[in-house]
């Protein structure tokens, strides 16, 4: 009996392991993330921003998770008008030409915006995947924005007080864009994150810079700093739900060699960081 039973528990493991290897033989095998703009295709045609990694309907929802934009004449949107003013100051110096650049969300000129944080070049060529994360994160993080801005449409500065800004080719489109929260601030913030986690020493850094790419925003005259604030939170809602995304999280492992890779090898940022860190004030 010992025998029989002993006989009949070996075949049904033998059975066992051979469904088990039928069905992992039968599964395919999730595609490598592409570094082909071609492949991933535009959001829009003719955009030149690439789709993100999220369907829009799996994006966080603005509408649902910030509060609404400050009310007129309340303490908040006279704190609001009171960073503004301040940052008025900041007309034609350095940090304004900076503030300037950081409008331009178009690549291959996006993909410098960390390159002197990470002081390594980041490009289509030199970093492949590192450059992918950027471009489509960007629609990720931009586009959860959206539905506080169509449901608020709060008006930008610029518009509201009739003041130029940094980016006067940008404002026909902007007075058209609802200002809270800002896309820019929540695209920024969510590009520090991922790469914070990526170069996790030069994390202080990273933050610094995705933190400074919103102000830049306030500086420029195209955001209040609320506008701003909340656009942050959007952006690290954003890099949560990417987190259990198979070709997100793929892609940040690629892009983690490429880093270490130019490490390896000395290379550098081919920017004047010198001047991008005075602009900064540090």
């Amino acid at each position: 009996m010992h025998t029989a039973n002993h006989r009949q528990a070996t075949i049904a493991g033998a059975m066992t392991i051979a469904v088990l290897a039928a069905l992992t033989g039968c599964q395919t095998a999730p595609p490598a993330p592409s570094t082909s703009p071609e492949v991933v295709g535009e959001f829009r045609a003719g955009s030149g921003y690439l789709k993100g990694y999220l369907d829009r309907k799996h994006l966080p929802d603005s509408l649902a998770l910030l509060p609404p934009p400050p009310a007129d004449s309340s303490a908040e949107a006279a704190a609001d008008l009171a960073v503004y003013r301040s940052t008025r100051a900041l007309r034609d110096t350095p940090r304004w030409t900076l503030a300037a650049a950081d409008d331009n969300l178009k690549f291959p000129r996006a993909a410098d915006v960390f390159s002197c944080a990470l002081d390594m070049p980041i490009s289509q060529t030199a970093t492949p995947h590192l450059n992918m994360l950027l471009r489509r994160t960007l629609l990720d993080a931009g586009l959860s924005t959206y539905g506080a801005k169509d449901h608020y449409k709060r008006q930008r500065p610029f518009a509201a007080l009739k003041e130029g800004t940094c980016a006067p080719a940008s404002e026909a489109a902007l007075v058209k864009d609802g200002s809270y929260p800002s896309g820019h601030s929540a695209l920024g913030w969510a590009w520090g994150l991922v790469l914070a986690g990526i170069a996790p020493d030069k994390a202080d850094a990273v933050l610094q810079r995705a933190h400074a790419f919103g102000q830049s925003r306030v500086i420029c005259g195209v955001h209040w700093q609320s506008d701003v604030d909340n656009g942050r939170v959007m952006g690290a809602a954003a890099v949560a739900r990417l987190q259990s995304d198979p070709m997100f999280t793929a892609q940040v492992a690629l892009a983690r060699e490429e880093v270490a890779d130019a490490r390896s090898k000395g290379a550098k940022s081919p920017l004047n960081c010198a001047a991008e860190k005075a602009a900064l004030g540090r």
